[in-house]
């Protein structure tokens, strides 16, 4: 599956793509239209075009990673009774983006940002991994640019699925497509406001990397730390991969 074909064009949606075709290393690949990942979905709107292409995926399960204020602020997605719909905040340690001091190596900044949801979430982790292997089909996931949270998620389900980290990091990437768009948006909803930090959006594998090789030397490797620190049971692994693995 192509990088181009991942991405499922939106009018207000930006980063929304299919986590299908990556390959395992015993032989199979990820299935396509079984699971996505997507930037918030709180854009989409029942009088919208997006949204009948949203339901004409067939989705069931909807996880919202963004904080409750988040959704209070920018909303949820519509008629969340539609969907089995859980709001799993991974993150604890709220923080701009948009502020970062420009003179911080910004890689090191996010990785440790990472380091930090990795260590407080482990609780809504688990959950959305369950939720993934367990919840009724399609699912997706999402938090407010499809980046960051989003993209922990999306490593760690590819790291259960025994997907190389070649193309954990090429999956994070894909997300660089989407930047000029993200950075469109900050701007349309803060006029005024001056974007200090010029790598807002951004998303290249060395972030992804850096938060692999930090799980890694604190765990042993990253499936160390989703079953020592998540809890990931055996179990729950197998069902994730009999569920998306063809």
């Amino acid at each position: 599956m192509s990088a181009a074909s991942r991405h499922i064009p939106f009018a207000r949606l930006h980063n929304f793509r299919d986590l299908g075709g990556y390959r395992s290393a015993d032989g199979r690949s990820v299935a396509t239209g079984v699971l996505y990942r997507s930037d918030s979905l709180g854009k989409l709107d029942t009088a919208h075009g997006d949204w009948d292409r949203f339901l004409g995926l067939g989705i069931r399960t909807v996880i919202d990673l963004r904080y409750p204020w988040e959704i209070e602020a920018k909303g949820r997605i519509p008629e969340p009774e539609r969907f089995t719909y859980a709001n799993l905040s991974i993150e604890h340690r709220p923080y701009d983006q948009s502020a970062i001091d420009p003179a911080l190596d910004p890689w090191r900044y996010l990785a440790d940002r990472f380091a930090e949801v990795a260590e407080d979430g482990t609780e809504e982790i688990r959950r959305a991994i369950e939720l993934i292997a367990d919840g009724p089909g399609p699912a997706v996931f999402h938090c407010a640019s499809g980046k960051d949270r989003t993209g922990l998620i999306a490593a760690l389900v590819l790291t259960l699925l025994d997907v190389d980290e070649e193309q954990i990091l090429a999956d994070f990437a894909l997300t660089e497509l989407a930047t000029a768009r993200l950075v469109a948006d900050w701007h349309a909803a803060h006029p005024g406001r001056t974007l200090r930090w010029p790598a807002y959006g951004r998303a290249p594998a060395e972030v992804m990397a850096l938060v692999l090789a930090d799980l890694t030397s604190r765990y042993g490797s990253p499936s160390g730390y989703l079953s020592d620190a998540v809890g990931v049971t055996p179990a729950t692994a197998a069902r994730l991969r009999e569920r998306l693995l063809v």
